[in-house]
């Protein structure tokens, strides 16, 4: 017990929040004409807490004073995960807290002009439970380690102008029953085989548990009367498409709207001045998916600019928004985009390579969506947690479709499913909602993948999750991914699309690659014989160690994991003319795991290497995506393969 109320953050000492919100506001932070943003990506100072209970940064108040004053440091590169900068085994293997600290010289106008600035201080993630001080000050802390959350930190900052800003972030990785994703502590007491006091983190999913401040940490800046979210539907019909808006504004009750619709040419297509409202564009551009419209992608760009009276006089603040026009609509055997059958094929991702872990990483960014064009795949998911906002951005410009998931993976306990995992799994819900509500990218929602679904208590939690999804955004379709018996499944009646995950001749009937047609056709049928959903099959694959040869095909050889996926195809060719909807492949690039017998250095079941350079599996799905393309396509024309 002692060993999970270390997760529970137990050993922490009574702390009073100063103006820290639970997420991050919803609006990403940008320049604007009225807003400043400095990034704080660099070099930041490190410390492990390796004493016994993992406390002592908090009983000395390490937050109080320069963290080098507390004991030695290095440096740490942020954003990154941690577990692999360094030589240092214990460090790769570390649970508990780590200490991040860093000084920045604030602009001395965010400073001087006290009553009309409002300074913000905002993580874009931290795994996986943070706590942040400002000058020695508790401005926030933040459960969950993909998702956003901020502080306002103006009175801190403006009640010394001048003097260095010393930013502290407190980050522990540990997992328990009650976080997304789950895990354990498990104490190992036999004092014969382990030192005093040993214990290992346990967990039920298949990657590296990679910890550190993983996205960008910036201030910016607001007015103090400040446009704090806009949220955006949108519809057409006929020759008339329709952005539904509504704006909020904190800070004064006395203000003016002004919202421009603008093209991505610039020419203003719409004008509105309400706070709720919608606007009419005649002859839209419509946000197509890659592969499937000649300009797939296309945004407009919503300008809000308010005008608002407070105490020292008129003060004004300006944001802008990208927009897609574009419908999603599922029936019982199909997934419509604009009124079009949408199939998906994609890939399954992780954020994850080499020597940065999680970390944001915009070489490796455009090197993926390079390889994504390249292979012709229309779609991922988040697979299994939210992915960087600048990755979404991405998606929005392209085209690239997005299931959108919670880091809802290992719930595989009894007691992943009991009330204090419920209330902390809606939280994720609303900040995931609040942050990409917005994107024409998202079509759909996943609340978790392979849960313990089978298990009694599941019904009840996936209803109220599901539902919980749909009360906030009843714009989108919600599912999560099965690899449950489909007669046994508590979870699928809620879901609007059946995902399936299934290993057919891998985890079992290890190397029988002629049972996978007979178990996959199967499979389908009994889902949808159930449900009548449309189905996608969210996972299928098979590892293979990068130049490791057989013929015939052996497992781990990457003839094996082609014919893996050539039988699947035979059967995905026929049932995606009746009900399957899509097949994301798993998955896009070998990725890092926990130590195992069964892993080598990681997954090995990506069609590219963690590297990023091809197996043959890829030029497979090369082939294959493309001629999909070419069969579903508006275009007027054959769409030619991508190069770069």
């Amino acid at each position: 017990m002692a060993a999970l109320r270390l997760a529970c953050l137990l050993l922490l000492p009574p702390l009073v929040l100063l103006r820290g919100r639970a997420g991050a506001g919803p609006l990403c932070p940008r320049d604007t004409p009225s807003r400043d943003l400095k990034e704080l990506g660099g070099l930041w100072r490190f410390r492990a807490d390796t004493s016994e209970r993992r406390d002592q940064g908090f009983a000395q108040r390490w937050y109080r004073r320069p963290l080098e004053q507390s004991g030695p440091v290095i440096d740490m590169p942020v954003p990154a995960s941690f577990n692999d900068i360094t030589q240092d085994p214990s460090l790769r293997r570390f649970i508990g807290w780590v200490w991040y600290e860093k000084e920045v010289l604030l602009p001395k106008h965010w400073l001087q002009d006290t009553f009309k600035t409002r300074v913000v201080l905002r993580v874009g993630s931290a795994h996986y439970y943070a706590i942040v001080w400002v000058n020695g000050v508790q401005v926030v802390e933040h459960e969950g380690g993909h998702l956003p959350f901020e502080a306002d930190i103006s009175t801190i900052v403006q009640a010394s102008p001048g003097d260095p800003c010393r930013i502290t972030i407190a980050v522990n990785n540990t997992l328990s029953p009650y976080t997304l994703p789950p895990g354990t502590i498990q104490y190992l007491k036999d004092e014969s085989k382990y030192p005093k006091g040993y214990f290992v983190q346990n967990t039920k999913f298949d990657f590296f548990n990679y910890a550190g401040i993983h996205r960008p940490v910036v201030v910016y800046t607001t007015p103090v009367a400040y446009i704090d979210d806009i949220t955006v539907t949108t519809a057409f019909s006929g020759n008339i498409g329709v952005v539904r808006y509504e704006v909020s504004v904190i800070g004064s009750s006395q203000y003016s709207l002004s919202l421009n619709l603008r093209e991505k040419e610039g020419k203003v297509v719409a004008t509105g001045q309400e706070a709720v409202g919608e606007l009419k564009v005649v002859d839209p551009k419509l946000w197509w998916p890659y592969l499937m419209h000649e300009n797939p992608g296309y945004l407009y760009y919503l300008e809000v600019k308010l005008s608002a009276q407070v105490d020292e006089g008129l003060t004004e603040d300006v944001y802008t928004v990208p927009v897609g026009i574009r419908t999603v609509h599922v029936t019982s055997s199909q997934f419509l985009i604009n009124g079009k059958p949408f199939y998906f094929h994609g890939v399954n991702k992780h954020e994850d390579a080499d020597i940065r872990g999680k970390g944001l990483d915009w070489s490796l960014i455009a090197k993926d969506f390079n390889l994504l064009k390249w292979l012709g795949a229309n779609s991922f998911r988040t697979s299994h947690y939210p992915y960087a906002e600048e990755i979404m951005d991405l998606c929005d410009a392209y085209g690239i479709v997005v299931i959108d998931e919670c880091p809802g993976v290992g719930m595989k306990d009894i007691e992943n499913f009991g009330n204090q995992s419920l209330a902390h799994h809606l939280v994720v819900m609303e900040e995931l909602i609040r942050r990409d509500k917005n994107r024409p990218s998202v079509v759909m929602w996943s609340v978790a993948n392979e849960p313990a679904s089978e298990l009694p208590p599941a019904a009840n939690y996936f209803k109220t999750v599901i539902a919980h999804t749909k009360a906030i955004d009843p714009t989108r379709p919600v599912t999560f991914v099965s690899n449950a018996n489909y007669a046994r499944d508590h979870g699928a009646p809620y879901v609007d699309v059946i995902c399936v995950n299934s290993y057919f001749s891998w985890y079992h009937d290890s190397g029988h690659l002629e049972v996978i047609q007979l178990q996959l056709n199967t499979q389908f049928e009994n889902w949808y014989e159930t449900y009548h959903k449309p189905i996608i099959q969210s996972e299928y694959g098979a590892d293979a160690v990068s130049g490791l040869h057989s013929d015939p095909p052996l497992m781990f050889s990457e003839e094996y994991q082609v014919a893996v996926l050539k039988q699947y195809h035979a059967v995905l060719d026929k049932k995606r003319k009746v009900y399957v909807i899509g097949e994301l492949i798993w998955n896009f690039a070998d990725f890092m795991t926990d130590q195992a017998v069964t892993r080598v250095l990681g997954n090995k079941k990506g069609i590219f290497t963690r590297q990023r350079q091809p197996k043959p599996a890829a030029f497979v799905l090369r082939d294959r995506y493309w001629k999909l393309a070419n069969e579903s396509s508006c275009l007027p024309r054959t769409v030619q393969y991508y190069n770069v």
